[in-house]
């Protein structure tokens, strides 16, 4: 064995038992073993370590990769030189067709809109939100649109419904589904309906 080597093996030896040593006394303090499982895995983990470190010492370098030279590519054979092409007649091409109108990209608008007004009427708009499905918000937005009573509402035909219940940003459809046209005659001629009560018993806002 070569003074090397033997040097090595005490290197390794005394990392390995220091090793040992730590893991025992941690096995001991913060694993809660007893002295012999403890002193017995220490011994296992010693020996890994000895293992481990001994190959590491006598893991040979890596050789560096051979350098290759690039081959140079031969060089491209001269070809001959391309026979001359006869001249083509231009021949006359008949003139393109018209380009075909493109369609209009916006849809076309659904429904009709209904006749609204610029302000509410002498004596105050009427409170849209005895109508069940409209809200203070949606109510805002009905006067935005011209809105403001509830005999307009109780006016509307079916193309009219349409309109609005597509142009009601984030409420679409909401006309439609709540009904808005029957209520709004029951209450343009003075009647009233169940959600309606509620609203004026302060029972909704």
């Amino acid at each position: 064995m070569s003074n090397q080597t033997q040097g090595t093996m005490v290197m390794v030896g005394a990392l390995a038992a220091t090793v040992g040593a730590v893991a025992f006394v941690a096995l001991l303090l913060l694993g809660d073993f007893a002295f012999s499982p403890a002193a017995f895995m220490a011994i296992l983990v010693a020996g890994v370590a000895a293992v481990i470190l001994f190959l590491g010492f006598h893991r040979k370098p890596l050789e560096p990769a051979p350098a290759y030279t690039q081959a140079k590519a031969p060089a491209a054979p001269v070809s001959a030189p391309a026979p001359v092409a006869e001249p083509v007649v231009a021949v006359p091409v008949a003139a393109a067709a018209e380009p075909v109108a493109e369609a209009a990209s916006d849809e076309a608008e659904i429904g009709s809109r209904p006749a609204a007004l610029s302000a509410a009427r002498e004596g105050g708009a009427d409170d849209l939100k005895m109508i069940k499905g409209v809200g203070p918000k949606m109510e805002t937005l009905c006067n935005t649109l011209g809105f403001y009573h509830f005999d307009q509402i109780a006016n509307w035909t079916a193309d009219e419904v349409a309109w609005v219940d597509n142009n009601l940003e984030g409420f679409k459809g909401r006309v439609t589904r709540d009904d808005w046209v029957a209520q709004a005659t029951l209450l343009a001629a003075g009647g009233e309906t169940e959600f309606s009560k509620k609203v004026e018993g302060g029972n909704v806002y």
